[in-house]
């Protein structure tokens, strides 16, 4: 059944965020604060890790040289000005607004907080963008299922320490991959892999945003960021 990939992926964020709802309700502050600075720590090694691997080569001498570093400029920076332009962060954040008033959260003072660093923590990646492609155009929802068992713990933790915002980002797990499946006729050419590993690459970085941010160090508008991953994926056609 097309599409089960990303139904999948939601239903997952929504049953891990409740699970760790359920368990972050008899954690006493200090647990509380101890498995954040987990989070983060996961967060930052799982982004740093995935940029190293596309950052670092082998020359024939054996000896480590930076690959990529053009495109990484070109698209953080070209990525960052269009994304304050946009103001993307600020949408994100009046978005997450309106969801803690709806949802009579009003007295969760890290909904916000947990919907925007949930959402970016589990949509930005390659394997949104190849499991929503792969699910549409191969009926191969193989990647969304392992994404979905990641995407749960992560958000399991998330919620237990972040609150319910965190669950919600199962909304913007849906729009964002249901776009790419709709979409998936159109993306499905430029999904080279040299555009993939970009991808990758830039995705990888702006993920070791997010874990700095939940870390509480200075502040980083991750989401104005988001328009480096297009540029990364068309550097290779420019």
């Amino acid at each position: 059944m097309p599409g089960i990939g990303v139904i999948v992926n939601v239903i997952a964020v929504v049953l891990g965020g409740l699970l760790g709802l359920g368990c972050g309700r008899f954690l006493a502050e200090r647990f509380q604060e101890t498995i954040m600075r987990a989070c983060a720590l996961v967060v930052i090694f799982l982004g740093l890790g995935g940029a190293l691997s596309k950052m670092l080569a082998v020359d024939t001498d054996g000896r480590l040289s930076f690959i990529g570093i053009d495109m990484m400029l070109a698209a953080l920076i070209g990525g960052a000005i269009i994304g304050e332009i946009l103001n993307i962060e600020d949408r994100m954040t009046a978005f997450g607004a309106w969801l803690k008033r709806v949802s009579g959260s009003t007295g969760d003072t890290h909904f916000i907080d947990g919907f925007v660093s949930a959402s970016l923590t589990i949509c930005v990646g390659a394997m949104s963008v190849i499991g929503a492609v792969n699910d549409r155009l191969l009926a191969d929802p193989s990647v969304l299922f392992a994404k979905s068992v990641l995407d749960g713990i992560v958000i399991m933790l998330l919620t237990a320490t972040l609150g319910r915002g965190c669950i919600f980002s199962a909304i913007s797990v849906g729009i964002f991959e249901g776009a790419i499946f709709l979409a998936a006729g159109v993306v499905e050419p430029f999904m080279t892999p040299a555009a993939l590993a970009n991808l990758s690459y830039v995705g990888s970085i702006l993920i070791f945003c997010v874990g700095t941010n939940l870390f509480t160090l200075p502040y980083i508008r991750v989401a104005n960021f988001l328009p480096a991953l297009v540029i990364a994926v068309l550097w290779p056609f420019l």
